[in-house]
């Protein structure tokens, strides 16, 4: 009788498969009580000179970065230097409405400080450095996305300000707390603030998959990451923290409870799945084993830590493009490789409700609002498609008229009414993180004659040559393109005005006297962009 496949065999198929050795690389550990059982690397750290990935290779790791600057907060209140119900105030006195900001609000991401990182013409400005109190200043004013508490919202800013807070309490650099209480004493020698001409050994450099190639990602420098997402590390190193962590080596019980406890919202205080955010830590039911895991991503760079408490079980997986090819994915590769590992531990996946009427679907078709990106779910027949931001498209299974899963990923979502049984939301469970995404309106679109768009077409500057809309069309559809982002269709409210149905975002074309399109004025998120017409 033939030997069965080892999981270890398993493994390296699956990841040989999505991974070619020209394309951008991936680092991939796999360890269980304290034992290393699966580490490789595959792809290349740079296509120019052919390197090769390894288990060393140094990877920016995102927001990953964020469980080491809520640890460095927890260190912080344990030897009485802080306590995380301070207000910000006490820290950033004149910190618009600092006195309803706790340290709690903006660990749990419920502070509603508006993130800078979803600020139009952001991206300009990522390539040249800043100090953290310059970053500060540059979203203070912002308008609150909410009332600190009342709501959950993804925002970078309050981990930002949790970074300045550590250096102010601690008297030292974000880098050197880290180093001294957490790098040093756990044997992470590969991992660190990255910054600006750093000249690192086995470093991986960020690339994008574009229109079926890889080229130069976005260069941040990393100081406008600061503690919400500016370090890099190895798999091996993250393999390390893991088991520091949660072997208690590194924070006392008491604070490990706190920081894996989800946090409750008026949105989800009735929510007892066992899904949510704690600080800097998702938490979340995977078929039956508790999860505790966080992803990081920006141009260039993608990445997931995955820890299975009772299994003792650890996943972590580097990346080196943003955007990447559509089966590079760390998430689901993690996933998929608890699958391989622990499949006998793994409640059965879902299976789709067959009695659920496709007329159901009717009511939950449309767009929802998730805090900048928007999921749109249309119905194509008998099936039922959501499409999030500029993702793929793909389909979604009922389990009953208002809950679905994707068998893509490892997500479900709930549809809620109101008392005339109009859906008014989505609850959006994945990875530990719930979002609860309001139902927006839907949006008419005219019908123009596609004459028209010849006036519109060009480009558009959105500061200093640095970002540039371009604007092209294929038949009848337009289309339009920020620097270093994908192109997306925007849609006709009018002969001048468009949206787009990826994001919130509009677009108003200005003509002059003679009907000349002069400029563009993009709003989103509160802000307004004005960009003359350069072609």
């Amino acid at each position: 009788m033939a030997d069965l496949p080892s999981p270890a065999n398993d493994a390296d198929a699956l990841l040989n498969r999505v991974v070619k050795a020209d394309d951008d690389g991936l680092a991939v550990l796999v360890a269980q009580n304290g034992k290393i059982l699966f580490e490789k690397g595959y792809g290349l750290a740079d296509l120019e000179h052919h390197a090769t990935v390894t288990t060393e290779t140094k990877f920016r790791i995102g927001s990953i970065t964020k469980q080491f600057t809520a640890t460095a907060i927890l260190k912080l209140q344990e030897e009485g230097k802080l306590s995380v119900n301070d207000k910000l105030s006490k820290y950033i006195p004149d910190f618009p409405r600092g006195n309803e900001v706790t340290l709690h609000h903006l660990l749990t991401h419920t502070s509603g400080i508006h993130s800078f990182t979803s600020k139009p013409g952001f991206m300009l400005l990522v390539t040249n450095a800043v100090t953290t109190e310059d970053l500060i200043e540059s979203f203070k004013q912002d308008p609150y996305d909410f009332d600190p508490g009342t709501k959950w919202l993804y925002d970078n800013s309050g981990y930002v300000l949790l970074g300045y807070i550590v250096e102010k309490v601690s008297g030292e650099t974000y880098g050197a707390f880290l180093r001294e209480n957490f790098f040093q004493p756990l044997g992470m020698t590969n991992t660190g603030v990255h910054r600006s001409g750093l000249a690192m050994a086995r470093e991986a450099l960020g690339y994008s998959y574009e229109d079926g190639k890889f080229n130069r990602a976005l260069n941040w420098d990393m100081s406008w990451a600061g503690g919400a997402g500016a370090l890099y590390s190895t798999v091996e190193d993250l393999y390390r923290w893991n088991e520091g962590v949660f072997n208690g080596n590194v924070l006392q019980e008491a604070s490990l409870k706190a920081a894996f406890t989800p946090v409750k919202t008026k949105e989800n205080q009735d929510d007892d799945s066992g899904n949510g955010y704690g600080y800097g830590w998702g938490v979340a039911m995977l078929r039956g084993l508790r999860e505790i895991s966080h992803g990081g991503g920006l141009q260039g760079f993608r990445s997931f830590l995955l820890r299975l408490p009772k299994e003792n079980f650890t996943v972590a997986i580097l990346s080196n493009s943003e955007p990447g090819t559509p089966d590079v994915k760390p998430d689901h590769l993690a996933h998929e490789l608890v699958e391989i590992y622990l499949s006998d531990k793994l409640a059965p996946r879902p299976v789709a409700n067959k009695e659920v009427s496709p007329k159901a679907f009717d009511s939950v078709v449309g767009r929802y609002d998730y805090g900048g990106p928007i999921m749109t779910v249309t119905r194509e027949g008998d099936h039922l498609f959501a499409q999030i931001g500029g993702q793929p498209k793909l389909e979604i299974f009922a389990t009953s008229a208002t809950e679905f899963f994707w068998k893509a990923v490892d997500a479900q979502i709930t549809f809620m009414k109101d008392e005339s049984g109009t859906v008014i939301k989505a609850v959006h469970h994945q990875n530990g993180i719930i979002i609860n995404a309001p139902r927006l309106k839907d949006l008419a679109e005219a019908k123009i004659d596609p004459a028209v768009y010849d006036s519109i077409l060009g480009k558009y500057d959105y500061g200093q040559g640095k970002m540039i809309m371009t604007v092209t069309h294929e038949g009848n559809q337009l289309f339009a393109q920020l620097t270093g982002q994908p192109k997306f269709e925007i849609f006709p409210k009018s002969e001048t005005e468009f949206f787009w149905k990826v994001v919130d975002a509009q677009v108003t074309f200005v003509k002059d006297e003679k009907g000349k399109v002069t400029k563009a004025i993009h709003h989103q998120g509160g802000q307004t962009i004005d960009a003359p017409k350069i072609e």
